[in-house]
């Protein structure tokens, strides 16, 4: 492909830099805004042009070294050649800009972006295998950056939980010694606090030797294994008989801690110091009172309702799935809370003639999917309800349900910030406080 000379005027949404070549807008892979490259058109589409730095011309002052030797080969981690503030300033900006252009509003204040520790922070992950015949082994990692098609040839993860994330050459090194090295679909994994687990996804049954080897491998890391010969309700643990996975959260001070046990294909937020500092934000702007009553939608386990149960007179959890439903209400028994309860809905279906939609709510907290929360935004909140505090994992969203909450339901949005659960990837976490007289 030919190559050009371009100076990045922007940071794209997913991390690449921004050129413009006669006209067109062209996406650059490790480019930086204000930086001059020599560039590599990859792919041309209609409306713009992908491509890949051949050489740094300028070098931003932001730019630092990626510490991650497989940077720019897997396509897990696109802004490790970007500093720690700089990426922070560009998913705030990118926050800001969705508020303006598709909410029509802007918080009263900015709180101060929330962030942890930047490396073996993610417990909870898909990891892609493929057989390779070529190479004679078996890859297991995340997939390419320039093909998303094949698995990137690592051995390890910077940002992997650092019980796992040094090892990921060794599980490949297992797979490609077991019978059945070309049906491993992936390996999924999960962390609590003192357990990791990993599931194995299998295309056909595993012979007697493979689960040999599979359940050495686990006695040897103290990894618990786990296979799933189908859909999700087959997994089951290979070894030991009963793992148990759990993480703890501090629910504030002068009250007890909360322990959530999950599954280990259960949803679970990725970063668990996030998760902690997540949490006591979310208490903070939710300001719980002994007296109120508190709706928590999109609840999956409870990680938002057991805590606010240890503060309140009563909050109800609402999730769509049954199996994180039953999982939330042994969560509360086992932590001898008995003013939380929750139900079973599908809250991407109208669900206003239910008994929970219909009851007056103080305060309301939304940790929706992607998709955001508008088809709840239709019918609720009501008129009792004077606070809302919204946890947001796409930007897009929570903005077009902020211009909902403000302009239909007469809320102000009083705060919003960023939380870097993700770091160094251009995923934009966020949390809102929305009030009202």
């Amino acid at each position: 492909m030919k190559e050009f000379e371009a100076t990045i005027t922007d940071l794209s949404h997913d991390g690449r830099g921004v050129a413009r070549v006669d006209g067109k807008a062209v996406f650059v892979s490790g480019a930086l805004p204000g930086e001059e490259v020599l560039l590599r058109i990859r792919r041309r589409h209609r409306n713009f042009d992908e491509a890949e730095t051949v050489e740094l011309r300028t070098r931003s002052p932001h730019r630092v070294e990626p510490r991650c030797r497989h940077y720019g080969q897997c396509s897990g981690c696109a802004l490790q050649h970007l500093d720690a503030e700089s990426q922070i300033a560009a998913k705030q900006r990118v926050l800001a800009e969705n508020f303006e252009r598709i909410g029509k509003v802007a918080p009263a204040a900015w709180l101060p972006p929330l962030v942890d520790a930047p490396w073996g922070y993610r417990r909870k992950g898909r990891l892609s295998v493929r057989n390779v015949a070529k190479k004679g082994r078996v890859l297991v990692g995340f997939r390419e950056e320039d093909n998303p098609r094949f698995v990137a040839d690592i051995t390890q993860c910077e940002v992997v939980h650092p019980a796992l994330g040094p090892k990921i050459g060794l599980l490949g090194e297992l797979v490609s010694a077991l019978d059945a090295a070309g049906d491993i679909a992936q390996i999924e994994f999960a962390a609590g606090d003192e357990t990791v687990a990993l599931v194995f996804r299998h295309l056909k049954p595993l012979s007697e030797g493979d689960l040999a080897k599979l359940k050495a491998f686990g006695q040897e890391h103290d990894f618990a294994i786990y296979l799933q010969p189908g859909g999700i309700s087959s997994v089951h643990p290979l070894w030991p008989e009963q793992p148990r996975l759990a993480f703890r959260i501090d629910a504030g001070e002068g009250v007890p801690d909360v322990e959530l046990e999950f599954r280990p294909l259960d949803f679970v937020q990725v970063n668990a110091g996030m998760n902690r500092s997540m949490m006591a934000r979310a208490l903070e702007l939710l300001d719980p009172q002994p007296t109120d009553r508190v709706l928590d939608l999109f609840c999956g386990l409870g990680n938002f309702t057991l805590p606010i149960a240890r503060r309140v007179a009563e909050v109800v959890g609402v999730e769509g799935e049954h199996g994180l439903v039953e999982r939330a209400a042994a969560n509360a028994m086992r932590n001898g809370i008995s003013n939380a309860r929750f139900e079973v809905a599908n809250l991407f279906e109208d669900q206003r003639g239910t008994s929970w939609a219909r009851q007056p709510w103080d305060k309301l907290l939304l940790d929706p999917p992607r998709a955001g929360a508008d088809k709840v935004l239709e019918y609720l909140p009501h008129r009792e309800t004077r606070r809302i505090v919204y946890v947001s994992c796409h930007p897009g969203s929570l903005a077009r349900d902020a211009g909902i909450l403000v302009q239909k339901h007469g809320f102000r949005l009083s705060a919003a910030g960023v939380m870097d659960m993700f770091p160094h990837t251009a995923h934009v976490e966020s949390i809102a406080l929305f009030e009202r007289d």
